[in-house]
């Protein structure tokens, strides 16, 4: 078995094991109603780095569960950030994949656990909806190869907290999350179109994504071209 591949873990149980040691300098997260508290762990993989766990437990310490399940070096060998929506039933995962490279997952509660809440990282589908998008053309990009492009970032925006009450919307409570993609052209030969901080919302309620009107001067302005003068 090579180092890198996920530890086998039931998805309930006592803890990490002590395989596992808490990382000290990663913060506690805790859900808004105080119902949930998560913590990270990881274990020294040798040459394959490090190997993160991300743990739930109820304010007791008890009733532990694992977040990810199954997953290896290379989608948990960095430290991660969450955000619980305020009514503490959705968690979103902000994770560092690679040098200059994030992504995001999403979870959903189900009494005093979090579940995947979509079938692939929700980093991934939102790339998958920017490629059928106007701000797409011209991007060249192999569809089968989800980090074809250079330093692909997908971020959540600042906000989830209070619904985006800095936006200026009005949207429905626990409704929408606010989610910003870019990438660069740097190791291009060829230059083609980029983005830096492009918009979409992800609606929790359908499970799809959107652009709203109120998103298009800023997506204009994230879509950036490369210089005529380079060939």
């Amino acid at each position: 078995m090579l180092l890198g591949l996920a530890l086998l873990a039931p998805a309930n149980a006592d803890g990490p094991g002590k395989q596992f040691n808490r990382v000290t300098d990663a913060p506690t997260f805790t859900s808004p109603d105080g119902k949930v508290r998560l913590e990270q762990y990881a274990r020294d993989m040798g040459d394959d780095g490090l190997l993160f766990q991300f743990w739930t437990f109820d304010p007791s310490h008890k009733h532990a569960a694992l977040l990810n399940k199954g997953e290896t070096t290379d989608q948990a060998g960095y430290q991660a950030g969450f955000r619980f929506s305020p009514d503490s039933q959705w968690l979103v995962r902000m994770q560092k994949i690679g040098s200059g490279t994030h992504t995001l997952y999403l979870y959903k509660r189900n009494g005093d656990q979090f579940a995947p809440a979509t079938a692939k990282p929700l980093g991934d589908a939102a790339w998958d909806y920017f490629f059928t998008q106007p701000a797409a053309t011209g991007v060249r990009h192999d569809p089968n190869d989800p980090y074809s492009l250079d330093h692909m970032r997908v971020g959540l925006i600042k906000g989830l907290e209070d619904n985006y009450a800095w936006l200026g919307q009005h949207w429905p409570d626990n409704r929408y999350l606010v989610i910003g993609l870019s990438f660069d052209i740097q190791g291009e030969e060829t230059p083609f179109p980029w983005v830096e901080d492009w918009r979409c919302l992800y609606d929790l309620t359908t499970g799809t994504f959107s652009v709203p009107e109120s998103f298009a001067e800023h997506n204009q302005n994230a879509l950036k071209m490369p210089d005529p003068a380079r060939k």
